[in-house]
């Protein structure tokens, strides 16, 4: 599914506080907005009292770092899958991931990349989670440098901002446009891989 985590269930209530009160504002921050979804609003879904929620979370900007860093660690658990598909084989790595994200892409539930939306909802720089948002995106260029360098491009570092370009404008497609973003991504892909790495050798 395309949601950042799986919905609360009948289970949820026995789910510790912290739990709740991160998978509620998860789910509403990603499908609303952060400001959009105020803090009653997560303790009505997630069933704990406004206490709780400030023992946990000590201020909203707390909460919405929170979110982020589980969006944060969702990502790479998809991406560490789409790695394993294909181990030691950088090219066939990079087209399952493009694979994975054209599928995120064509789902009408997508709302978008959740560090973009962050990003454009706080404009301060200085803002805690305009910090994840960085590390995050850094943490995808360093990653897709790395698959650049294995495949032996040419220029590892223009190919690896280029995939990162194709990446965001995908993502910033899939939100104006909708599904019709997703076909033509992986063949954009390999077009750009195409480009900078020397033709494989035929098979004997």
């Amino acid at each position: 599914m395309t949601a950042l985590r799986e919905p609360m269930g009948a289970e949820a209530g026995r789910k510790p506080a912290r739990e709740r009160i991160l998978a509620a504002a998860v789910d509403l921050f990603y499908r609303e907005g952060i400001r959009a979804v105020g803090i009653d609003t997560i303790i009505a879904r997630s069933g704990v009292a406004k206490m709780s929620l400030y023992r946990h979370f000590a201020s909203k900007d707390e909460l919405v770092v929170a979110f982020l860093e589980e969006a944060d660690r969702l990502y790479w658990q998809r991406w560490d899958r789409a790695m394993a598909e294909h181990p030691g084989a950088p090219r066939q790595q990079l087209a399952s991931f493009f694979a994975m994200l054209a599928r995120r892409l064509a789902s009408p539930q997508y709302r978008g990349c959740p560090f973009i939306n962050t990003a454009s909802e706080f404009p301060d720089r200085g803002h805690p989670a305009r910090g994840v948002c960085l590390a995050h995106k850094r943490r995808l260029r360093a990653e897709l440098l790395r698959l650049s360098r294995g495949m032996g491009a040419r220029d590892p570092d223009l190919l690896a901002c280029q995939l990162l370009l194709l990446v965001e404008g995908a993502y910033s497609a899939a939100q104006t446009i909708g599904v019709e973003a997703a076909p033509g991504l992986e063949e954009a892909a390999a077009a750009l891989v195409a480009a900078q790495c020397p033709p494989r050798p035929p098979s004997s």
